[in-house]
């Protein structure tokens, strides 16, 4: 494994065991999860991938706070 992948890959962990901010929920976690699926398509791919993240698992957070009421 390359060092670069197993930064990513502790980066992802780290911010999954976190909580997520009041203001940005869900997009610390997809922006991890998107920046190892970008860093894994090719080089160039990380920031796509963690923008894209970030706005995924901010609708996912949104979607499930309506369903709590």
């Amino acid at each position: 494994m390359t060092r670069t992948m197993m930064m990513s890959a502790m980066l992802a962990c780290a911010a999954l065991s976190l909580p997520a901010a009041a203001d940005a929920k869900g997009c610390l976690k997809g922006a991890a999860v998107g920046a190892v699926g970008g860093h894994m398509v090719g080089h160039g791919h990380a920031m796509a991938g963690a923008a894209a993240g970030c706005a995924a698992g901010h609708m996912h957070a949104k979607h499930k706070m309506m369903k709590r009421g």
